[in-house]
Order: structure tokens, then sequence, then C-alpha cells
């Protein structure tokens, strides 16, 4: 960094892909008005790419493949990585927050996987460690938790945390559409990757709940002690179900803090269509945080795409370049609290479960006296009857061969659950669990369902 009246603040980039490229253009075109607000301009000192004959917009003089010398120049204040993945990055950044540099990254997975170790490195030195394009893209998320919120006490932290998966399911509850078909036509509109596992199995949305644990708690909470379900499994008919009932399933990133310790966990789940959360559609991101003083408050915008996340990157590497010119740090992540980490099979909540039954007399009172064996208590019961309507199924009259019972618990533990669709199985009467889904009211009355949440 120069002295005062030519004062800069130089700006090493990893990476320059479809955020990276944004970064540039953006340093570019609004060089000045950076510099306004940092008191210091921005100068690019060099940016390391894998491939520099596929970066011809990126002045020659200032690609490199060294990413490890380019971290550790010394005329480098800031190192901005949009790579990804867990290494050579781990060790790129953990050298240079090591070397006294401030780190902005957007890499979810590393953070999610390894944020202490580049938390205490920054520690160390006195570093700063901006990550907040890491989840939710251009909204401000992370920033208002870790500062805005500080002085209150979180309890849930709940959203839709995916584009890809949102838009799916949002395809599947307006159109009808069965999973394989929504997924096609999120691939076709540029919405899922060629290959959507990250997306579609939960990784991604497993990533940001660590994070948003993390900063809520104050507690280190990371990607594998994350329950993780995918939105594969969820059929047509669950969407179906879903609005019968008034709800619509969305796939949530669910963090909580009760009684002392925390619980973290993406599945996809029913909502009633009166939260917030439910009128979220197509590709875009939404967050509700419950806080003891605050209340409820929402975040909600675009969640991905390279103009929108070098937005969230542009706004830390401002906040560290300020730090740099006054000599000060920004805050410090901080795991004071260290609440133990819940299992899911100790999570709460309420199910939706859907059985193929037989119908004849006795088969609900069976099936009722197995979730009383295992400790679930039943909110509602509706048959589905198939062939002739109208009959019920205990009263012993003629009927339909078979008929679909759908039950909706009040809350239980999910091992609980698991057990009793388990022992559900056995029954000769059971011909098959035609669904579960979970049923999460965040904070409110699930009155369309029976009962509260």
């Amino acid at each position: 960094m120069t002295g005062n009246g030519g004062r800069e603040i130089s700006v090493a980039l990893l990476g320059c892909g479809v955020v990276g490229s944004q970064v540039v253009r953006l340093l570019t075109e609004q060089a000045d008005e950076l510099a306004a607000r940092i008191g210091a301009r921005l100068r690019l000192a060099g940016v390391a790419v894998r491939r520099p004959q596929r970066h011809p917009d990126v002045p020659g003089d200032l690609l490199t493949t060294d990413a490890a010398g380019l971290v550790t120049r010394d005329d480098v204040d800031v190192v901005v990585e949009l790579v990804g993945g867990i290494e050579p990055v781990r060790g790129l950044l953990l050298t240079a927050l090591k070397n006294g540099k401030s780190v902005v990254s957007a890499n979810k997975a590393l953070l999610a996987e390894d944020g202490a170790a580049l938390a205490a490195a920054a520690d160390e030195s006195g570093a700063d460690l901006y990550y907040e394009a890491s989840v939710a893209g251009a909204i401000p998320l992370l920033r208002p938790i870790q500062q805005s919120l500080a002085g209150d006490r979180i309890v849930r932290v709940a959203g839709i945390v995916n584009g890809t998966t949102n838009f799916i399911l949002s395809a599947m509850a307006s159109s009808g559409a069965n999973y394989a078909e929504a997924l096609e036509e999120a691939g076709r509109l540029g919405y899922a990757e060629a290959d959507p596992t990250a997306d579609v199995d939960g990784y991604d949305a497993a990533s940001k709940a660590a994070i948003l644990a993390s900063l809520a708690f104050h507690t280190r909470v990371t990607a594998d002690d994350v329950y993780r379900e995918g939105i594969r499994d969820v059929t047509a008919a669950d969407i179906a179900a879903a609005k019968a009932l008034g709800c619509t399933v969305k796939l949530l990133a669910i963090c909580e803090q009760t009684d002392g310790a925390v619980s973290a966990r993406v599945h996809p789940a029913m909502i009633p269509r009166s939260h917030p959360l439910a009128s979220v559609s197509g590709a875009y991101n939404a967050v509700f945080i419950e806080a003891a003083a605050a209340g409820q408050l929402m975040f909600y915008g675009q969640g991905a795409g390279g103009p929108q996340t070098a937005s969230a990157v542009l706004g830390d590497l401002v906040a560290a370049a300020r730090n740099r010119v006054i000599g000060g740090r920004g805050p410090r992540d901080t795991a004071h609290a260290a609440l133990p980490v819940l299992a899911m099979g100790e999570t709460l909540t309420r199910y939706h479960v859907a059985l193929d039954v037989t119908d004849r007399a006795g088969v609900l009172a069976q099936v009722a006296g197995v979730f009383a064996e295992h400790g679930v208590s039943i909110a509602t019961v509706r048959q589905e009857g198939r062939g002739e309507a109208g009959r019920d199924a205990d009263d012993g009259a003629p009927g339909p061969k078979d008929a679909t019972l759908v039950i909706v618990t009040h809350s239980a533990s999910d091992a609980a659950l698991a057990a009793t669709v388990e022992a559900l199985t056995g029954l000769d009467a059971v011909q098959g669990v035609a669904g579960v889904l979970r049923v999460e009211g965040l904070g409110r009355p699930v009155t369309e369902l029976g009962g509260t949440s």
C-alpha cells in the first residue's frame, strides 16, 4: 500500500470465471467511485488462472498461472478467491492470511469444511476474512447476522439457499411436472449444471447451512454436522398432497438453537402457503431469521449469477480495503458459545405420512397403534379411497380393495418417526409407504394441518 496522496490497495484475484470476470469488470468500470468510498484506489495486481489464453479481456501482464507466487507477493494487500473447491485453495488462503493479507472468498465448501482454520489464521495475523458471497449470492445476509444482530439472540435461521432446487420445485408445483421433467427444463434454461448433484442432493445447501449456523449461534458447525436430504425423491404426488393441505414444498436449510444445543439440516419440507418463504419461486433465494428481540426478518433476492455474486464480493473487498486504509480490522468470527450439535434423530418436527393400505375394518386402529407405540402423536388423518369413494375403512361396510391414509403428526423426533415408519411396513395391511415429508411451521402455527407447530 502506498502512502497518502497516492494511496493504493493492491488486489490479487484467484480465478476469473463467471464471477471473477465480473469482478474485474466492476473494478475497472467503478474505479473512481470505489476509490472515493474507500479512501484509496484499488489496483489489480494479478489474476491467477489455469489457462491464460481463455481470458483475452484481461490484460496479459496481469495473468499468471502461479497462484502461490501471487498470494505471497509483498505488494498484495487483499486476496480475492473465486476458484472454489478445497485444495489447493485451502493452502493458498492459509498462506495469504498467515502473511497478513486479507482474504475475500465465495468458497462455501471450504468455509463449511475448514472455516475454523481460516478464522484462526486471520486472528493470528490480524488480517480480515470476509465471505458474504458464499451464501445467497447478492443478498446481504452474513453481515447482518454478524453485525446488525450481534446484540440479539438468534433462535432460528431457515431459508431457500439453492436456486436450482427452488426452480425445480416451483416448476413441479406450477405445471404438475415430475422431477425429471422439471430438472430437464432447469438444465435447458441454464439453472442446472450438466451434473446437478451438488444442488439436487443438497450438498450446496448443506455447506451454506453450516456457515449460517456457525455465525448465528457462535458455534463451529461443519458440513458434516448438517443432516442432508435432496429433492430427487420428491414426486408430483407429494406436491399435490402439499397443495391439498394448503402448503407448498421447498428445499429448506434450517438452523435452530434450542435448550442449549444447535441443529442444522437440509431437506424438502411442506410449509404453509401463508409463510413468506412459500411465495419465493423460480431461482430466487430467501432466508428467514427469528431473533429474540428483533423478531422475524426476511432477506430475499437473487442467490447466484455473475454480476449478483460479484456485487457481494465487491462489498467485502471494499470493507477489507477500508480496514487497510484506517489500520483496523473487521468483525471476528467467534465460536465462544461452543454449543453441542444435535444429531438429526434428536431433532423435532412434524411429518406428513402417506400409506397405501388394504381397506378393511381395523386398519386405521392398527396404524394408529403403531404411532402410539413409538410416541408419535397424530394430529390429523385423512383417507383417500380408490375405486368406490366415501366408504369408511373402519365401519366394516363393503368398499374399495385399497386406500391411502394421509397422516399428519404433531412434533416428534426424527428417530421416533423413522422407527414408526419401519414398524408400519411390517403390518400386513400396509402395502407401502407412499411418501414421508417433514412439515415446518417455521415459527408460525400450522393451523391448516391441525394443531400447532
